[in-house]
């Protein structure tokens, strides 16, 4: 899930609090940093970061939108607060075939919409489609493309058809069918999802005969046939009835189930968008399912959410609201929390010239682990990035130790994987990195080395790529390189711009290149990044939608994928593929390292560093965690008025038991417990 802050435009109530309040430092007199007193009334006022680009959770992929679809929407299940593993939502409990390719979800009986319309198995089925129709131009859809024929209904794509047979790859390659596991009660549409793989081919007509190219067999079978275009109701996605919902995929995925938890699959109303088109999400017109429902919106100021009497679990919110603020400024964020007129903020946000003294504050100040990574992806598309050696010398020129260091809250990326979220992932990638080292008889040394900075040999091989790199003095030049061409391109915010003069200034001393600096506004950025229109670097950072390394490493995986350097590799898809096949977890990790390491070869991105989380709360704000992606659950957050239960020594917080969470949490799991039994 994309990270960024937006310009917001005018809080103008909350910004004349904190006119007098000094600009950009503090020193430490007392236990809390500002004032630390709880509101009067049973409110949460916190700072999302950006404006939300909509309130629609199927169109972005942004974390401050998600944060907001976290208290609007819910779906089959939710991320755990602590440790972001799916826990019940609006799924009761669920069974998943033995290959994980089948999910079988019982609802709750009691789920409504914020207007009182009875939510059933029906609203997955159709928000899932909605997803992937073509015309949503959903920026998440590609997360599902695991279930069957999703990723051919949002490309278009058509069937074969023969008279009354639909073409499949059994025609093509005849093979004995896999025998077939019954997996709930059996439908047509099952039997549909169970019989052979349809062949699907370019709806466009151009891209088809480039398709055909080359395969006289796949040619000749589709001569003379009536070509069917791919149905929303060919999906993958079955109500059963009212309260049991069936999702097949294409192939096992045992990663998906935490994916359900992602914004795209939170479900929305038809029946509001029947009425109102694009205008649903409209204050007066958008109708929720989460544990809060919009109360007030003013784009650029706030969104005021109140506590939704309809919501299924309603006893159990404990937030009569909450007030989002968008704010970009980091120094405002900063003044307004010592203020008191807000209590937390969002991650990744306390400035660089902060750290070292918000640190003091150890019952407010979140510097945990997170699941995040950033990078500058390559355009591979055009040159000089289309050559592995630039590539390559880019990276051994940077110094990410020095980058980690000037940070303060980072740690150096080696790889597409964070080291240290997924323990077990990392005791496989080095089982396997050793077997690579063994196969290419390469020294300890040299493995350890290959993708660390090296500026000497950076420079040989911006050489040997056509860029000579001569020295003058105590300087390097590299006059013939394309300095006028090429970018680093980010959006707009303090700690991007920082990272960003970092980086220049490290290619300038160590490679002779001074690389200009392109800044915009994420709302521009963003589809500017995706389209290739950039030449050089994009800055990008990325959160995990769940906690499987799959996360990461999917992010090059397919022709339209999210990395935004234009790699598409079969060898790479087809590894990641046979990877989630497996089903022995320890022997899937080892598959994915794999993955990685080839990736990380071809280096379409420059890993840069492992984030940190980097946020504040007050001390009497309960049941928000700083969990692996910063995704709040937002019906467990409560205010403790008692200052004997407020959360002390925060670095603790993930240990410290807090009875009226750990007891909700352990009501909400006892449904899948019960039905697991």
């Amino acid at each position: 899930m994309t990270e960024r802050i937006r310009r917001s435009y005018s809080i103008l109530v909350l910004l004349l609090i904190t006119s007098f309040i000094a600009g950009c430092s503090t020193t430490a007199k007392g236990r809390f940093f500002g004032k630390t007193s709880p509101p009067s009334d049973n409110v949460l006022r916190y700072i999302t970061g950006s404006e939300p680009e909509t309130l629609d959770p199927q169109l972005p992929d942004g974390q401050p939108e998600a944060r907001i679809f976290m208290a609007l929407y819910e779906g089959l299940v939710e991320y755990g607060p602590k440790d972001q593993q799916p826990v019940p939502a609006i799924a009761k409990s669920w069974e998943i075939s033995p290959n994980v390719d089948e999910f079988i979800f019982r609802l709750r009986e009691n789920a409504k919409w914020s207007d009182g319309t009875p939510i059933t198995a029906r609203d997955f089925v159709y928000s899932l489609r909605r997803g992937f129709a073509p015309e949503t131009i959903s920026r998440t859809a590609g997360l599902g493309y695991a279930i069957k024929y999703s990723s051919e209904f949002n490309g278009e794509k058509v069937f074969v058809k023969k008279g009354d047979k639909f073409m499949t790859v059994a025609d093509l390659d005849p093979k004995p069918a896999k025998p077939q596991t019954p997996f709930g009660p059996e439908t047509e549409f099952h039997k549909f999802m169970h019989s052979p793989d349809r062949i699907t081919l370019e709806g466009d007509e151009k891209k088809r005969a480039k398709e055909l190219e080359g395969d006289a067999k796949l040619k000749a079978l589709v001569d003379g046939a009536e070509l069917v275009p791919v149905k929303a109701e060919d999906i993958g996605v079955e109500a059963i009835d009212d309260f049991t919902l069936r999702i097949s995929l294409k192939q096992s995925a045992p990663y998906f189930l935490g994916l359900f938890a992602h914004q795209f699959f939170r479900i929305v109303p038809q029946h509001v968008i029947d009425k109102h088109g694009k205008d649903w999400t409209r204050p007066e017109n958008i109708v929720t399912c989460g544990p809060f429902k919009v109360k007030e919106y003013r784009p650029y100021d706030r969104l005021i959410v109140e506590r939704d009497p309809n919501y299924w679990d309603a006893k159990n919110v404990h937030l009569d609201r909450i007030d989002f603020y968008p704010v970009e400024e980091l120094s405002t964020m900063m003044n307004l929390y010592k203020a008191g007129s807000v209590d937390a903020f969002l991650n990744h946000t306390v400035p660089s010239s902060w750290i070292e003294e918000i640190r003091q504050y150890k019952d407010e100040y979140l510097d945990f682990p997170e699941a995040a990574t950033a990078y500058y992806a390559m355009n591979i598309t055009k040159p000089p990035f289309d050559n592995p050696k630039v590539r390559r010398a880019f990276l051994l020129g940077l110094d990410r130790e020095a980058l980690s260091k000037f940070r303060k809250i980072t740690q150096p990326l080696y790889g597409k994987v964070p080291e240290g979220s997924f323990p077990d992932y990392a005791k496989a990638a080095a089982k396997v990195g050793e077997q690579i080292r063994q196969e290419k008889g390469l020294a300890p040394e040299a493995w350890d080395k290959r993708y660390k900075f090296d500026p000497e040999t950076a420079r040989k091989l911006l050489t040997e790529a056509g860029f000579p790199v001569t020295k003058n003095g105590d300087d390097f030049e590299c006059p013939s390189f394309p300095v006028d061409r090429i970018a680093i391109n980010f959006n707009t915010n303090e700690n991007n711009k920082s990272v960003a003069e970092f980086l220049q200034a490290q290619w300038k001393r160590n490679l002779g290149i001074t690389v200009q600096l392109k800044t915009m506004e994420f709302k521009t950025y963003l589809p500017y990044f995706k389209s290739l229109q950039y030449e050089g670097f994009a800055q990008f950072l990325w959160s995990g939608d769940y906690m499987d390394p799959y996360t990461f490493l999917s992010l090059q995986y397919g022709k339209d994928n999210e990395g935004g350097a234009g790699f598409f590799d079969p060898k790479y898809d087809k590894m990641l593929d046979d990877a989630n096949v497996e089903l022995d977890p320890q022997k899937r990790y080892e598959m994915l390292a794999r993955a990685e390491e080839y990736l990380m070869e071809q280096l379409p991105m420059i890993p840069l560093t492992v984030n940190a989380t980097n946020w504040m709360k007050k001390p009497y704000v309960k049941g928000m965690y700083p969990n692996p992606g910063t995704l709040l659950p937002w019906k467990f957050v409560y205010i403790e008025r008692d200052p004997a239960k407020w959360d002390k020594d925060v670095a603790n917080i993930m240990t410290t038991p807090d009875p009226q969470t750990d007891k909700q949490l352990e009501e909400l799991v006892s449904t899948q417990k019960a039905a697991q039994k």
